[in-house]
C-alpha cells in the first residue's frame, strides 16, 4: 500500500521517516519530494509497504502523531491525478493579434478609446 505522509518538517530524512514506520511492519520504499527548480525539500513524502495490515496500523497509529516538532499527516495515497496539456506548458501572457495594421488600426489589438482609437460614446443610465 502507497501511504501519503504530509506536514513534514523540512529538516526530516528519509531514515526518520522509515524508523517510525518500520515500527509497524516492513517498509518497501521512502521517497521525500523536493522542489525541481531548488532541490529542497516539499514537506511530504510517501512510503510504501507491501502488507496492508501492517500500513493500515501505521496510519492509524501515527497520523497527528509529533514528528520532530510538526503532527504527521498520515492517510492512504490517491492515485496521481493526470494533469491536462500532456507537458507543454503555456504561461505568462496570451499571444493575440498584435501586428501593426490589424484590427483596431495602427497598435494591432487595441481596445476603443486606447492610443489606437477613438474614444466610444458614454452611456447615459
Amino acid at each position: 500500500m502507497n501511504i501519503y505522509v504530509g506536514n513534514l518538517p523540512y529538516s526530516v530524512s528519509e531514515d526518520d521517516v522509515r524508523q517510525a514506520f518500520e515500527a509497524f511492519g516492513e517498509v518497501a520504499s521512502v521517497s521525500m519530494i523536493k522542489d525541481k527548480m531548488t532541490g529542497q525539500p516539499r514537506g511530504f513524502g510517501f512510503v510504501e509497504m507491501n502488507d496492508d495490515g501492517e500500513a493500515q496500523a501505521a496510519i492509524d497509529a501515527l497520523n497527528g502523531k509529533d514528528l520532530k516538532g510538526r503532527a504527521m499527516v498520515v492517510n492512504p495515497a490517491r492515485p496521481r491525478e493526470e494533469r491536462p496539456g500532456g507537458g507543454e506548458r503555456r504561461g505568462g501572457f496570451g499571444g493575440g493579434n498584435r501586428r501593426p495594421g490589424g484590427p483596431g488600426g495602427p497598435g494591432g489589438n487595441r481596445r476603443p478609446g486606447g492610443p489606437g482609437g477613438p474614444k466610444p460614446p458614454r452611456r447615459e443610465w
